[in-house]
């Protein structure tokens, strides 16, 4: 036999299947790694859909002086009671737990901006209390706190309005807004 009619050896053998195999897992890895990520756009986009959604509904609420169940509420110049004031409920942070507001309420629902602070909830539902179907894995939380002096508008008369929405995988989503508030008087 001579030199020229050589084959390969089981050493040269080993190594290309060392390096192949190196190479397919290296590519298999990419492959495993982009089929676990696919679904983290969809989660981002849908907690992105329902932290506006959410938003929408808190910003599109009254921002008063008072609850705007009280007789005062279109003319009142300030949050006391009496006779520029409000007749009976000055509006305070968070819902007024004492006349049942809710958010999914039938009779007595969210009517004001600042009943939507500290409000949250684990599995998503609509405002009338209906599951939404595939979204039990999403969590949403809303946060309303004074800002100072926003734009030319005086310190106390706007609100920043935060919402958190946390789906599947940890992947979260906060969106702010701002409500200024509006009286007839201001």
């Amino acid at each position: 036999m001579s030199t020229d009619e050589r084959g390969l050896s089981l050493i040269e053998l080993l190594v290309f299947i060392v390096v192949v195999g190196i190479a397919v897992t290296g590519v298999l890895s990419v492959f495993s790694l982009n089929a676990r990520t696919s679904a983290d756009p969809v989660v981002q986009k849908q907690a992105l859909a329902i932290a506006d959604s959410l938003l929408e509904e808190v910003l599109a609420k009254p921002y008063t002086y008072c609850d705007p169940d009280d007789a005062n509420v279109e003319t009142a110049q300030n949050a006391l009671v009496g006779p520029l004031g409000c007749a009976t409920t000055p509006e305070s942070m968070g819902p007024e737990l004492a006349q049942g507001e809710s958010r999914n309420a039938n009779l007595t629902p969210f009517d004001n901006v600042n009943d939507y602070n500290g409000f949250a909830m684990t599995g998503i539902v609509d405002p009338s209390g209906n599951a939404v179907p595939d979204l039990n894995g999403y969590t949403a939380s809303v946060q309303v706190q004074p800002a100072g002096a926003f734009n030319g508008i005086p310190a106390g008369e706007t609100l920043l309005v935060t919402v958190t929405v946390i789906g599947p995988g940890n992947h979260g989503v906060t969106l702010s807004g701002y409500r200024t508030r509006y009286a007839p008087n201001l």
